[in-house]
């Protein structure tokens, strides 16, 4: 499938509209379908009205397009060595759908220093109010752009499985956004469980470790109910909310679409209905004059 590359942003929305939100989609191990849940909200959120925008923040291991079916005429890794505006790589999606996206398999990516986040920042700042959804698709584990990209974003959804491995690696992604980056609120979303019951289940196995040892209330965002069809549209390369709507995960889906946008944001929250990139793009420039490594 050739993608459409589009060169006129969506336009802005009337003033005070929607409110921006912005989620980090992150995990403590890989192999969780943290990237599914990611174009799958996605494609869900777009179906609800909202104007969204894929950031594939998983630098050296992309597969956003990937899933999707998309053929970026360019990614990230082109952006910052100044070789394409940030309009030249957007890419539209299903839905309308909007995805930067990254490269695979370029080592310098995973480890971005100060001043390529600055260039970053300062190519998304363009997009300010062209969007009314973000959804940031981390890298899974502790590396350090998964912690920056985590750090930015302002509501932090944390995927987890059944698997004992995937709840210990939740829980350790946990306590290093809270003590080193004072991070306080967690969204906990359930990934292919059986039933309610599993994912109510693993969700207090991680609920009470974070409440006796990090003083951390969870917010339970729901679950996603295991589903042969997620495979199969895979590999497809389509996004199972569109390709196969009324199986039990597309229901699952779109159910946790509708809280997430239903919630309030909490008082203090991170972001301000301008993007968060705008925030950090100083506070770089400062830890760069000061000679911080990033």
């Amino acid at each position: 499938m050739t993608t459409k590359i589009f060169s006129n942003l969506p336009p802005p929305g009337p003033p005070g509209e929607t409110r921006l939100r912005v989620f980090s989609v992150t995990s403590g191990k890989g192999g969780v379908g943290k990237t599914s849940i990611v174009t799958n909200l996605a494609v869900a959120f777009a179906k609800m009205g909202r104007r969204v925008l894929i950031i594939d923040a998983d630098l050296g291991l992309a597969n956003v397009d990937i899933l999707l079916g998309l053929t970026p005429a360019a990614n990230i890794h082109s952006l910052l060595r100044g070789e394409r505006r940030i309009e030249d790589i957007l890419t539209e999606g299903p839905c309308g759908v909007r995805v930067l996206p990254a490269s695979s398999g370029i080592y310098e990516l995973t480890h971005l220093s100060a001043e390529q986040r600055i260039s970053l920042l300062s190519h998304l700042d363009a997009l300010e109010d062209r969007f009314d959804t973000v959804l940031i698709d981390t890298g899974a584990g502790i590396a350090s752009n998964v912690m920056y990209f985590n750090a930015a974003a302002q509501e932090i959804i944390v995927v987890v499985t059944p698997e004992n491995t995937s709840i210990a690696d939740a829980y350790a992604l946990i306590k290093v956004l809270t003590q080193n980056f004072g991070e306080k609120h967690f969204h906990v979303l359930l990934n292919m469980v059986q039933n309610e019951f599993e994912a109510i289940n693993t969700f207090r196995k991680i609920e009470r470790a974070a409440a006796r040892f990090l003083n951390l209330s969870l917010n339970y965002s729901g679950f996603i109910l295991r589903d042969e069809n997620v495979r199969k549209a895979a590999n497809a390369q389509k996004a199972l909310v569109e390709e196969y709507p009324v199986t039990p995960a597309s229901r699952s889906i779109r159910f946790v679409a509708e809280g997430l946008l239903a919630s309030r944001l909490r008082t203090g929250m991170k972001g301000t209905p301008q993007f968060f990139w705008k925030r950090l793009l100083s506070e770089e420039q400062d830890a760069v004059i000061q000679g911080i490594p990033g």
